[in-house]
């Protein structure tokens, strides 16, 4: 087929007839935007007339759509995804201790029988000692300045006013408190990366309130040319160099020394083959310029995610994780590091009825919780993390998709 030449392609463009939408194109708006049953039911009718579907299942809501009103606009029903459960994991950890089993939502085939062996074998070896080591969500605005002298005096004078940035923080937030500040100065322009504590919400919505009183602050009491409330640099939703060091989130780590015996028995491998396989993928992951080092963290943080109402794109940058297999005398030690996991036990989706209830298998409802379940997500990354090794080293990674994940298996 010829390739049109560009000059061809605008023309043709030019004389495309434009497309109309009038007033029955437009989704109904429905008064108070309709989150009761009634005017949910109607808008899902309108869309199964308009488009000549049936959607009994995604109407198939067993709780009231009331309750999403913040959460989602225009809603129709529901999107049912298969929910299951991996476990035993056994963790000794600052805020998690005891037996744990983790709540996944999943459409992939085989993904929480490969946690879940994982996690046995954790278990089997005597547990995963877990740790929060920070907590501090990011926001980071640019400022702007007529010349390099100017933005380079900046850095000095909001540090200076600390005390006061944080009286306006306080007066938009009761859970938000700015922990700190760091400034970096390219050219004419200070990206100004702000700490927050958020107890046990995520918190983004929360802190770039405050960000934006901040910086309206700034500005009427600093002379800069302008200011964006977003600079890129705080890595939200995005995977970074930066997010592997400064850190978003919550910092937590999971480590536990899996025995000889263990490795044989359950993983069928030794633990030098589990080494092997880790420094060759860590040599290849080396020339694609990945983010960190990990086997499949994202898989089992996108189960959680949406099992318990999570953001689910946060994964992205949750997922920037550090995975290292270390020979031992007595076995293989393991460890895993989120450094930007995002997790929360209140808001958001959180209060949701099932993601409540997902959230309660693990007992980490509510206020006080979130180091608790952000210590259960690290030792359950880490338990997908080694049975992928395993299941890789021992030539088991095909034959167990086949077993458990395809063709509708018995």
């Amino acid at each position: 087929m010829e390739k049109l030449t560009a000059t061809e392609m605008a023309k043709a463009t030019e004389e495309a007839a434009p497309v109309e939408i009038g007033p029955t194109d437009l989704l109904p708006r429905l008064k108070d935007n309709g989150y009761d049953a009634e005017r949910v039911g109607r808008r899902r009718a309108w869309v199964e007339n308009k488009t000549g579907t049936e959607l009994p299942h995604i109407g198939g809501q067993t709780w009231d759509p009331e309750l999403t009103r913040g959460n989602i606009e225009n809603p129709i029903g529901v999107a049912q995804v298969p929910l299951g459960v991996a476990g035993p994991v056994l963790i000794h950890g600052q805020n998690a201790n005891g037996l744990f089993y983790v709540p996944m939502a999943t459409t992939e085939g085989a993904l929480l029988r490969s946690y879940e062996r994982g996690m046995v074998a954790l278990t089997k070896s005597g547990g995963v000692q877990t740790a929060v080591l920070a907590d501090e969500n990011q926001t980071a605005p640019a400022f702007h300045f007529d010349d390099v002298r100017t933005a380079a005096a900046f850095p000095a004078w909001i540090e200076s006013k600390l005390p006061e940035l944080r009286e306006v923080v306080g007066a938009t937030t009761r859970h938000g408190v700015l922990t700190g500040l760091r400034c970096y100065q390219t050219g004419r322009q200070v990206i100004v990366n702000f700490g927050f504590r958020t107890g046990d919400a995520q918190g983004m919505n929360m802190i770039v309130r405050a960000t934006d009183a901040v910086c309206r602050w700034v500005q009427a009491n600093y002379s800069i040319a302008n200011y964006f409330l977003f600079s890129g640099l705080c890595g939200e939703k995005r995977a970074s160099g930066f997010l592997m060091t400064r850190g978003k989130g919550k910092r937590v780590t999971a480590g536990a020394l899996l025995r000889h015996d263990v490795l044989r028995l359950y993983l069928h491998v030794t633990a030098d083959q589990m080494f092997r396989v880790w420094q060759s993928t860590v040599v290849g992951n080396f020339q694609a310029g990945s983010v960190g080092y990990h086997g499949h963290a994202a898989n089992g943080l996108t189960a959680i995610f949406i099992a318990t109402g999570q953001d689910v794109a946060n994964v992205v940058n949750s997922s920037c994780a550090m995975t290292v297999f270390e020979p031992h005398p007595d076995g293989l030690y393991v460890s895993t590091t989120l450094s930007a996991l995002s997790v929360a036990t209140v808001g958001g989706g959180t209060g949701l009825p099932t993601p409540r209830e997902a959230l309660g298998i693990m007992d980490c409802v509510g206020t006080g919780k979130a180091g608790k379940l952000a210590e259960i997500v690290a030792a359950a990354i880490l338990g997908g993390e080694i049975s992928m090794g395993a299941a890789i080293s021992s030539g088991e990674f095909v034959g167990a998709h086949e077993r458990y994940g395809r063709n509708r298996p018995t």
